[in-house]
């Protein structure tokens, strides 16, 4: 998906500043700390699967340079993919890392495939994770099949040494319904 500077970028916001909250049950996903792949296979019984849809270096989106500490039009490795529960479409996400932080750093981004960039993250300890930010995120931005105005979508930066990577993360008509199923006890 290529970035398209024309359209306005989202206003990316802190807990703290969200109003109106949106429901207890989005918040909860919104700012849950852990690995949203763990979250998502326990919620699938181990359903849980990734299809990439888009790997490989383009400029960076002016938001993302900004959250980056780039300057703007830097390019940077983009991996867009879904997060799929029983093969649904759960979660859009799109992650990015400059091309200079990524040369000689040791994190492989264009060898993973459909395997869980999340995972990697969290099972790596030398990487610290910034606050979660939130914004209803752009219909434009999302693939044409899952479009949807007033999705919320999520994004946080892991840093490691100089290595930066951002990734965002946008929750489909589809989680929701699949938490509203899930039993209460669990």
């Amino acid at each position: 998906m290529q970035p398209t500077e024309s359209r306005p970028a989202p206003l990316w916001l802190a807990q703290t500043q969200l109003m109106p909250l949106p429901a207890p049950q989005v918040m909860d996903w919104l700012f849950d700390e852990g690995s949203l792949t763990r979250r998502l296979t326990g919620l699938s019984d181990g359903g849980f699967s990734i299809t990439p849809l888009f790997e490989g270096w383009q400029p960076l989106r002016a938001d993302e340079c900004a959250a980056l500490d780039l300057a703007e039009g830097s390019e940077g490795w983009v991996r867009e993919v879904y997060l799929h529960g029983h093969g649904e479409a759960w979660v859009f996400a799109r992650s990015v890392a400059s091309r200079s932080a990524l040369q000689g750093d040791g994190l492989h981004m264009d060898e993973l495939g459909s395997r869980s960039l999340g995972e990697l993250l969290f099972c790596d300890h030398a990487f610290s994770r910034r606050a979660i930010e939130v914004c209803r995120y752009p219909e434009q931005w999302l693939p044409a099949e899952c479009r949807g105005p007033g999705l919320w979508g999520r994004r946080s930066r892991f840093d490691r040494g100089a290595l930066s990577v951002l990734v965002a993360e946008v929750f489909l008509p589809s989680l929701w319904a699949a938490t509203a199923a899930e039993p209460e006890n669990r």
